[in-house]
């Protein structure tokens, strides 16, 4: 497995696609927000927080559209794992992503972890599964806002970033963490 790539502000994300539940594919080239693309990696079926931080973002997701962010929430779960997900924590509104491949969440800079087994939900863990990010990507595909997590606790929560969302349109605040180094600026 790669070492962890950390993305900068200002650069160009890695590509992503990945198979939806449901049917169909999505692409980040194939976005065209008026804004932003949210794209928002989850730990997989086995993590009950991750279902209610989800569930939260289902229910802002309009929130999202008027603010003219696409959203996507992937994992590197099976397409099952991924069906049981999105019926298990009633998510309704989100377009839900399977499939990600381990390299893929390297290249997003995600964390890998290994199984401990059945969760306090009941389910297993898989094997190996990235641990949680999150990435507000401008239509040109180069990266405004990144956070990645070792753990699935202390996420950002979406009211900060809608609030933080209606502050940076408004006022056209530029990425920040933009230096690659330090010696030359």
């Amino acid at each position: 497995m790669s070492a962890i790539t950390p993305l900068m502000p200002r650069q160009k994300v890695p590509s992503l696609s990945v198979p939806l539940v449901g049917g169909g594919t999505w692409s980040l080239a194939d976005q065209t927000p008026e804004n932003f693309t949210m794209v928002v990696f989850y730990r997989g079926l086995h993590c009950p927080i991750c279902g209610k931080y989800l569930k939260d973002l289902d229910d802002k997701l309009g929130e999202f559209a008027k603010r003219g962010v696409n959203v996507v929430v992937l994992s590197s779960d099976t397409q099952e794992r991924a069906e049981q997900a999105k019926e298990k924590w009633k998510l309704e509104n989100i377009d839900l992503g399977y499939g990600l491949s381990l390299e893929a969440a390297r290249e997003w800079g995600l964390y890998i972890s290994t199984s401990n087994g059945v969760t306090s939900s009941g389910v297993e863990e898989p094997a190996l599964f990235s641990e949680p990010g999150l990435f507000v990507v401008r239509p040109d595909g180069t990266l405004y806002f990144g956070t990645v997590q070792t753990m699935p606790f202390a996420r950002p929560a979406f009211d900060q970033i809608l609030g933080a969302l209606d502050f940076v349109i408004a006022k056209g605040y530029p990425a920040r963490g933009e230096v690659v180094d330090h010696t030359n600026a």
